[in-house]
């Protein structure tokens, strides 16, 4: 999150003075609908049918959109190498099994691993948007349509960025967001959002994401039987600040792209650094400038240098499946008999999660730096950036 200020303290006042948290009331007592708002507002900035907003981040709405495509025990699904360790555990939750695929020099998903990696059990797929560099969904959507494979995309790290005019998101089937600390935007420091155009799959999310479906006033409209399920529902609250920091973030990517291409035209072709290669440069969020190196020495020994600010991509462990050692180890849920690595049902599914099952991805990662942006930082901060970018570039 980068900006917030007077306008979130009010609008979450009025809610608080309202004294109606919950999502759900009736607007002719004061209920002021601020989550049923939020959802229309996403829905219609993102170009789609319906958005869902709800409690538990990023992690929740991918828990909550595999289940919406019916994902589970007997079933894999592809994830790429680089990401979130939920991208992964959030397929585990629903009781089927992650396939990890490699990621390309874009830091996406590879489609061609992707496409050498399906399987007969293969029924989803998880494009990956990582620090606000959209994946090649042309491509990925493209073989994943015609293999028969559902495409869950998953947007976290690209809060309101687009791949060739259109906003990330909205390609595959399910769509999600997060809006936890972290990212572009936030809602009170976690948040998540799914959408979709897809009438029987906002349903079936709707009912997992609330155990009390049956009990609301929309329960008679859904067509989709209710079943007993999980609880992210959000609150009024929530909603109050995911509307005003929806406001600003099409100026704080503004702000960010700015940046990003200064730092980006500073340091491009000097020394043996370059820039990242994107699958859409206009629409990358530009949360970070992304650079490349010829080998692990060169990268650390430029993040080194004074002024830059960055790190080894390899080492940012979190994101790198070799450091998610709760799934490497299958250690899931909190019963032997919850373990989907145990399921009769998964048995002879693929589940390599070693040191050598994506090396492609770890050597990229060794050998690329993230160097943060700031939208907020002023022409005299980027000036001297643009120094020590230049500065180190020049020691290789």
């Amino acid at each position: 999150m980068y900006r917030a200020g007077q306008e979130e303290i009010d609008e979450v006042s009025k809610v608080i003075l309202s004294k109606q948290w919950f999502r759900v009331g009736d607007p002719k007592s004061g209920h002021l609908q601020e989550v049923v708002l939020f959802e229309q507002e996403w829905a219609a900035k993102m170009g789609v049918t319906y958005a869902l907003l709800m409690s538990g981040g990023g992690t929740a709405g991918l828990v909550c959109a595999l289940a919406a495509l019916g994902i589970g025990p007997g079933d894999e699904v592809i994830v790429p190498a680089y990401t979130w360790l939920a991208t992964a555990t959030s397929v585990l939750t629903v009781g089927a099994i992650p396939v990890l695929a490699e990621v390309d020099e874009t830091l996406g998903l590879d489609p061609a691993d992707f496409e050498r990696k399906i399987g007969p059990k293969v029924k989803a797929v998880i494009p990956v948007h990582m620090s606000g560099r959209p994946a090649n969904l042309e491509a990925i959507v493209a073989i994943a349509r015609q293999r028969g494979i559902k495409v869950v995309e998953d947007s976290c790290q690209m809060d309101g960025g687009s791949y060739k005019g259109r906003r990330t998101g909205t390609w595959g089937d399910v769509g999600v967001f997060s809006f936890n600390y972290y990212k572009i935007i936030s809602a009170g420091g976690e948040g998540g959002c799914l959408v979709t155009n897809d009438r029987q799959l906002y349903e079936r999310a709707t009912i997992y994401h609330d155990s009390g479906s049956a009990f609301r006033p929309q329960a008679g409209e859904l067509q989709t039987p209710i079943f007993v399920a999980q609880q992210y529902r959000a609150g009024e609250v929530m909603g109050a600040l995911a509307r005003v920091q929806m406001k600003r973030m099409d100026g704080i990517i503004a702000d960010l792209r700015r940046m990003r291409n200064t730092l980006a035209e500073a340091v491009s072709g000097r020394g043996g650094v370059w820039v990242a290669p994107s699958n859409d440069p206009a629409g990358d969020c530009g949360v970070m400038l992304t650079l490349q190196l010829k080998n692990e020495a060169q990268a650390r020994a430029f993040a080194a240098q004074p002024g830059v600010g960055g790190f080894v991509l390899i080492d940012h462990g979190k994101h790198v499946y070799t450091n998610w050692e709760p799934l490497r180890e299958k250690r899931i849920s909190h019963h032997p008999d919850m373990n989907p690595f145990f399921f009769p049902k998964n048995q002879g599914l693929r589940a390599d999660y070693s040191d050598t099952a994506c090396p492609r991805t770890l050597e990229i990662l060794r050998r690329t730096v993230y160097v943060a942006i700031n939208p907020d930082w002023t022409d005299v901060e980027v000036k001297a950036k643009q120094k020590d970018l230049q500065a180190a570039a020049a020691t290789l």
